[in-house]
């Protein structure tokens, strides 16, 4: 059996060194938000930064030629992206100037954070002309010191943003979803004490024990004495930081195991002097025993479905909770277990909601198809991503797997860089299971064989299979014969067939509900008859927006593989599914 429970220690201070010094748990802090409509001017030739758009005050100067003015540019919402906020942004990939002015008083010895959930894809801050830093990745959160600049009374706050797609980025120029720019996710100015807790983690170990760790920063992060409870068990805890402000405890601790049927959370306080901050966090452990996932020790079946970050009835960007429960509320009535969150990290409030609902969550970074895996600084972009998502959710009990790649192409270069990665992902969180979906399976008369060198190299295998759409008749796939030369489990991350809802057609027309249906049919079939199969993610929950996808009057765009349309409605294949999870759970049961 290979256990990936461990001291929390390499946890907690590996993760550190990969994600810098984020804040831990932003939305639970003192803030200011800073959501809203913003000024934006749309910048095709990148000409702000040689006219001095971040040194904008809102007073044009009366005596000299000015050709921009935030006050009489177009208005944009944040969070958001701009291409479905105005028709003429709808293609616009390039740089937006986004501005917003707010008053503010500081208080008596208080420091100040600006904090971004996120920003596709680079992101540049100025506050009151002075840059604050930069930042690239368009789905990770980063943050920067505001103290000095901010000002008593009005600021003004600009930020560049541009979503270009270049070969060195992580994801790279192609990509099967839409790439939304903008101020995607919430905007925080988050006000703390001099010394302050900046992050903490909770981790239940097997055998019955629980870790903290905390790291102090700020002034005086030495010798300071920091609270812990969990009223729930009886715990009251204090820790003493050391030289560097860190500080672990183990202890002995009996909590009702985080399940699918149990989402049990149990709520966290961490207190500093005046400083209390307050969390829920669950307990439980995964492993992998063989061919089979162990969750708290016992076999667990992913009955999962595949999401995209999209708004639930429209296209755009997703990011509320109350977005999130509508996506994840869809999943719990499909009877699934168990979420991908495809190919990117998706919002904070979609992982928290996914813990309180029982949803055991696939995170993932956009190494994406073929981008640059003979680039050193490639991979140190991926490095980055995974430690910003880390670091944000690794105290959410749903998150089993990492996942570090989706569908990259077989080559020794390529092996070598996702084995790097899988190695700084283990050694960062050893508590969680690494994975990624491959599609590159060799081809034999009867079926398929896992035989690739990178499948060696995960903890559980990812299969993306799209047999019945792009090869092969429906039929074909029920009689196929999957071979493995590992015996490791096996997730059909992504399998399906495209539908436009309300064409029904016939079971021999590409996109009409009944070819989907049929398609659906037989790879379940194929499905039950799987050796080492822990989990499926069909592809996917509802339509989605993709450039890729142009056929007009069928795809306009969409990428039709949902089992909801882009407005949720119901296609014939969710009763499908719905009825073949039900008929898995009670499997699982006997």
């Amino acid at each position: 059996m290979k256990s990936v429970i461990v001291a929390l220690s390499v946890l907690f201070f590996a993760s550190q060194s990969l994600a810098l010094d984020l804040l831990q748990n932003a939305p639970g802090r003192q803030q200011t938000s800073l959501n809203g409509q913003w000024n934006a001017i749309v910048d095709p030739f990148d000409v702000g930064d040689k006219r001095k758009f971040q040194n904008f005050d809102g007073t044009p100067p009366a005596d000299k030629l000015q050709e921009f003015n935030f006050d009489s540019a177009m208005k944009l919402s944040v969070p958001g992206d701009w291409n479905t906020q105005d028709d003429k942004l709808f293609w616009y990939e390039g740089s937006v100037w986004y501005e917003k002015s707010f008053e503010h008083q500081a208080k008596p010895g208080k420091e100040y954070m600006l904090y971004f959930d996120a920003v596709n894809y680079l992101a540049s801050v100025y506050l009151n002309g002075t840059l604050l830093g930069k930042h690239e990745g368009g789905f990770t959160p980063f943050q920067f010191k505001a103290t000095d600049a901010l000002k008593d009374g009005k600021n003004v706050l600009v930020v560049k943003v541009n979503n270009r797609r270049e070969p060195d980025f992580i994801p790279t120029m192609s990509t099967d979803w839409w790439n939304y720019g903008g101020i995607t996710r919430p905007v925080r100015l988050i006000e703390l004490s001099p010394t302050y807790i900046q992050d903490y983690s909770f981790t239940y170990k097997k055998g019955g024990t629980i870790a903290v760790s905390v790291t102090v920063a700020g002034e005086s992060p030495a010798k300071q004495k920091v609270d812990i409870a969990l009223p729930q068990l009886g715990i009251s805890k204090r820790l003493t930081t050391d030289a560097t402000g860190k500080a672990s405890l183990t202890f002995k601790a009996k909590p009702e195991l985080w399940t699918p049927e149990s989402p049990t959370l149990y709520s966290a306080s961490l207190t500093l002097g005046d400083q209390t901050l307050t969390d829920k966090t669950g307990f439980r452990t995964i492993e992998v025993d063989g061919d089979k996932m162990l969750l708290n020790g016992k076999p667990v079946f992913l009955r999962g479905i595949a999401i995209h970050e999209e708004k639930p009835f429209s296209d755009g960007r997703a990011w509320s909770e109350e977005e999130a429960r509508v996506l994840l509320g869809w999943a719990k009535e499909l009877g699934s277990n168990y979420v991908r969150f495809a190919h990117y990290p998706h919002n904070e409030n979609m992982l928290r909601v996914a813990d309180e609902l029982g949803l055991m969550v696939w995170a993932e970074i956009p190494v994406y198809w073929d981008i640059q895996f003979d680039n050193p600084e490639v991979l140190a972009k991926a490095k980055q991503q995974f430690g910003e998502m880390l670091f944000r959710d690794k105290n959410r009990a749903a998150v089993i797997l990492w996942s570090i790649a989706n569908e990259t192409p077989n080559t020794e270069v390529r092996t070598s860089f996702l084995t790097e990665l899988a190695n700084t992902v283990r050694t960062t969180d050893p508590t969680r299971l690494v994975t990624a979906a491959i599609n590159t399976q060799t081809t034999t008369d009867s079926g398929r064989i896992i035989d690739e060198a990178f499948a060696g190299v995960v903890d559980v295998i990812g299969i993306n299979s799209y047999c019945g759409w792009y090869y092969d008749k429906p039929e074909t796939c029920a009689q196929y014969k999957w071979q493995s030369a590992y015996n490791k489990p096996i997730i059909i991350s992504e399998f399906g067939a495209g539908a436009l809802q309300g064409w029904e057609g016939d079971e021999n027309t590409f996109f009409s509900e009944a070819y989907q249906l049929r398609v659906f049919k037989q790879n379940l079939i194929m499905l039950d008859n799987m050796p080492h199969l822990a989990g499926v993610s069909p592809w996917l929950l509802k339509d989605f927006r993709a450039a890729r996808r142009p056929l007009a009057g069928v795809q306009d765009y969409w990428n039709r593989k949902g089992l909801l349309s882009d407005q949720g409605i119901k296609k014939q294949v969710w009763y499908l599914m719905q009825d073949w999870y039900a008929k898995k759970e009670r499997e699982h049961q006997r």
